[in-house]
């Protein structure tokens, strides 16, 4: 079930909101707790290394990394968009809104593992992170973003008040996702395929969470129901983890 090339490495997960403003944003931040959560009950170590907040609440997009044994190859089953149903807090007529957001999870490349990055294929910018103010706030520059000018793949990290260990963070990151892209574009020309990408959007999710006008929720790829959808929220998500990569097999 955890056999695949990268299954015991560390897990990169990335979380954007899809359309929809405020609620998605709260929705992105949901999850990221969800994740989280889950992390801490498996004793994995989690560290969240880009973290860009929404004007009103949640996050516009979040990085996090996730530190333990076979992390990745239990969280890549959560890759794909997530769909949330709830009367809105954010909304003063108290309507059921539908939100969404997309999780992306990748392997951490270790050293060992070869990913040919060269110098003059990255553009990096250096700028101030964001965050608290007061006497926490940052006065270097000290986040990076990385570029990589080939691919147009954009990394970026500001966790660390060193801008060095910033940029060794970033290019893990990069490392990833580069290693990705080429395991897609080898999967694709296996399959003799395109590989079609999906919107953050209704018709692409692959677990919807409904908590109004019921409480259910379930895996759209494994058929897997839940009917205490806080418990899952509160990371208990191991159900529709297993289920997912039995399947697989």
């Amino acid at each position: 079930m955890l056999s695949g090339e990268h299954d015991q490495s560390n897990a990169i997960v990335e979380i954007h909101p899809g359309a929809g403003g405020t609620e998605s944003q709260d929705w992105a931040e949901m999850l990221m707790r969800m994740y989280l959560r889950w992390c801490e009950r498996k004793g994995y170590k989690t560290q969240i290394i880009d973290l860009l907040p929404g004007e009103e609440a949640g996050v516009k997009s979040v990085t996090l990394i996730a530190t333990g044994e076979y992390a990745y190859g239990y969280l890549k089953a959560e890759t794909g968009v997530h769909r949330l149903v709830r009367i809105s807090p954010f909304d003063s007529n108290k309507r059921r809104h539908t939100s969404f957001s997309s999780v992306a999870v990748l392997p951490e490349i270790t050293n060992d593992i070869e990913v040919e990055i060269r110098d003059e294929d990255l553009k990096i910018d250096t700028y101030r992170s964001s965050g608290a103010g007061g006497q926490h706030v940052n006065v270097t520059d000290s986040a990076v973003r990385i570029t990589h000018i080939p691919t147009g793949v954009v990394v970026a990290c500001q966790n660390e008040r060193s801008q060095h260990k910033n940029k060794a963070s970033a290019m893990k990151v990069l490392k990833g996702k580069l290693y990705a892209l080429e395991e897609q574009k080898q999967r694709e020309k296996i399959e003799g395929i395109g590989g079609e990408k999906k919107g953050i959007e209704w018709g692409s999710q692959i677990r919807s969470y409904v908590l109004q006008p019921y409480q259910m929720a379930k895996d759209l790829r494994t058929r897997i129901e839940i009917g205490d959808v806080m418990r899952v929220l509160d990371g208990d998500i191991d159900k529709f983890i297993e289920g997912y990569l039995l399947k697989g097999t």
